[in-house]
């Protein structure tokens, strides 16, 4: 898909609006990629424009519009303003839509349509409950056709000298949905390309010519000097239960397989579990002694996947590539090559390929195929100096070539797609197999489908393949513990008919095939302790438990302290660190995250605040100074700030060592 024609050159981002505000009459009907594919700096100037003009309508189609974070409570915004900065810089070019959408402040005639939100950032905001899309991913763009999008705009990389661009994040989207409204029979869209020397350039299917694009943007740096930095997401701790969960459902995976993953504390642990079986198995294996010993044993478990280093390598195709798919790379657990040669594939697949098919594999197979990318700045300086090698065997796709078997060629992907695990999370399920992964039961949206229902699907698909919803068994509400495996919950994003894996801290739950109450007992396996009963009660009312059943003697090991007490010997000796995959806090702010997020819990309802304050003056100081002074508590000022020190130093020997 290129022009050889040249397009229109800007270095001014006015002059380039009013281009193209010039261009097209009526209506502007924009779509712009989710993620980091945003040109923020291009969309503020024409929200700018458009915001100071009632007379020009504008919808804007888009999702993951990503806003740094700013914190909602003193202590908190203590902690981030410095880290923000630091992140960021002072003068990051925030979307000014979404500062409008959070104070449901956009004009009449603007409105924004997305179909993934950025997860629970616009729970509070009547503009973007009232105008979320929801939609699988590979249905945006026949959505976008349908609603006649007439404008394209994109952050892309260049070339030396800009004849060539790459979508580099997003090759998600834009190539699909130019094809469905031109399909349509309505107008190629405008394309606008705003180049932003940050993104890492990737070649392949994602570059094309210059002249693919009507106009190219390149705004002179920022007032510092410098160009923006991509969007990071700063890497979370992974606790016990991410742990847990991430080392379950590592051993189902199957050497010589596929590989899809999601992102999060979750995934992290994960990938880290993937590449400690790979590369240390003998650690890797203690892990899963201290958390079942019967384990290994499961045949099971290891008939769907294996706890043995990777001799073939997995092949990862995924929506999102993200920052565990660089230690999975790094590691040598992704390196399972393909090629789209359908011939070629089969002899792979059934052992005839010769040499010269091997040889063809290995120089031009791809062993990582994703249709965006999001993450940490070591994430992306990963991606810009990536040797030729690495780069040559990481492609970015469409959406609809990842995140689907249908339309395409079907049986090359397949074929490519030989033994895949699906690894996606998920806030809650049912004992009978839903889940909930993207809203509330009041409607309200937190986040998104996105391509979920696409992976699971597919694992139903594909013979040797299977999904797998990961979910931590509880939840803080309110300072106190609340289920997250529920008898039944008034959303539902994945359907009871389309169970499989369930994986809890506590274990792993196949529902596949199975009657409703054999999946009620196979989930109650993997609940907490604590909410066991009241959710096998519910199950015998309703009639789909036998009345005399008994649960498990071995349930009752399911507890945090258990959990806690099972991985003690691990955390300690380096084998389960807090950040896995590298963190992008200094030392201090890691122990800081820590005591915050223990303060928070321990502070959630009137009570709990009032018995932690209250603790906190009979608790004397801390001796980590250094977390005091990154809080600007080393030296208090008034009473207020005096009871903040207070709180923070209880806060930092409470979770000490």
């Amino acid at each position: 898909m290129t022009q050889s024609r040249l397009p229109a050159f800007f270095d001014s981002l006015d002059d380039a609006v009013a281009s193209l505000l010039a261009s097209i009459e009526g209506p502007l009907r924009v779509g712009a990629p989710l993620g980091i594919g945003k040109p923020h700096r291009f969309l503020n100037a024409l929200y700018a424009r458009i915001e100071a003009d009632p007379s020009r309508s504008l919808t804007l189609y888009t999702a993951l519009s990503l806003d740094p974070p700013s914190g909602s409570s003193a202590l908190e915004k203590r902690f981030l303003a410095p880290f923000v900065a630091r992140l960021y810089g002072d003068d990051f070019p925030r979307l000014t839509y979404v500062q409008a959408q959070k104070r449901d402040a956009l004009p009449a005639h603007v409105h924004v349509e997305e179909f993934y939100l950025q997860s629970g950032a616009l729970l509070g905001s009547s503009q973007a409950q009232r105008r979320y899309s929801s939609l699988n991913y590979t249905h945006v763009a026949r959505a976008l056709a349908d609603r006649g999008m007439n404008v394209l705009v994109q952050k892309v990389a260049s070339n030396p000298d800009d004849t060539r661009l790459s979508l580099s994040s997003n090759t998600d989207l834009t190539f699909d949905a130019i094809d469905a409204i031109v399909a349509r029979g309505l107008p190629r869209p405008v394309l606008v390309a705003e180049i932003d020397p940050q993104l890492p350039w990737l070649d392949g299917v994602a570059a094309v010519d210059a002249g693919f694009f009507d106009m190219v943007v390149l705004p002179p740096p920022l007032h510092s000097g410098a160009y923006p930095p991509l969007f990071a997401l700063p890497r979370q701790p992974v606790s016990d239960a991410d742990y847990a969960i991430g080392f379950y459902a590592s051993a189902l995976v199957r050497d010589g397989g596929t590989l899809q993953i999601g992102i999060g504390a979750l995934a992290d642990a994960l990938c880290h579990a993937l590449a400690l079986r790979h590369t240390d198995n003998a650690a890797y294996r203690r892990v899963l002694q201290a958390l079942d010993s019967e384990l290994e044993r499961n045949g099971a478990v290891v008939a769907s996947g294996g706890l043995d280093p990777f001799e073939r390598g997995l092949y990862g195709c995924s929506e999102m590539i993200n920052e565990g798919f660089k230690r999975l790379v790094e590691s040598g657990v992704i390196r399972r090559k393909v090629v789209d040669n359908e011939a070629l594939m089969r002899r792979v697949a059934d052992g005839t390929a010769d040499l010269s098919d091997k040889k063809l594999l290995e120089r031009d197979g791809e062993f990582l195929h994703g249709a965006f990318f999001l993450g940490s700045p070591d994430f992306y300086d990963w991606l810009r100096n990536l040797d030729a090698r690495t780069r040559r065997g990481i492609g970015m796709r469409r959406v609809s070539e990842v995140n689907e078997l249908y339309g395409g060629n079907e049986t090359l992907e397949r074929l490519q797609r030989r033994d895949a695990r699906f690894f996606n999370t998920c806030m809650m399920a049912t004992a009978l197999g839903a889940a909930v992964s993207d809203g509330l039961e009041d409607g309200r949206v937190v986040s998104g489908v996105g391509g979920q229902y696409n992976f699971v699907a597919m694992a139903h698909a594909l013979p040797d393949a299977r999904s797998a919803l990961l979910l931590r068994a509880t939840r803080d509400e309110g300072g106190r513990p609340k289920p997250n495996i529920r008898w039944n919950y008034g959303h539902t994003t994945i359907p009871r008919h389309l169970r499989d894996l369930y994986i809890t801290e506590y274990g792993i739950a196949d529902l596949r095939g199975m009657a409703d109450e054999d999946c009620v007992i196979a989930m109650s396996a993997i609940s907490d302790a604590r909410f066991q009963t009241q959710l096998l009660d519910r199950a015998k009312t309703h009639l789909k438990l036998d009345k005399d059943f008994k649960a498990a003697d071995a349930w009752k090991r399911n507890t945090p302290g258990r959990l806690r007490d099972a991985l003690a010997s691990l955390r300690a000796d380096g084998t389960l660190p807090d950040y896995p995959l590298g963190s992008d806090f200094t030392a201090a702010e890691q122990r800081l995250v820590k005591a915050l997020g223990w303060l928070r819990a321990n502070t959630a309802t009137p009570w709990a605040k009032a018995m932690t304050l209250f603790r906190s003056t009979f608790a004397g100081r801390t001796a980590d100074r250094e977390a005091l002074a990154r809080m600007q508590l080393d030296k208090p000022q008034g009473l207020r700030e005096k009871l903040l020190t207070r709180l923070v130093a209880y806060a930092l020997n409470s979770t000490r060592g």
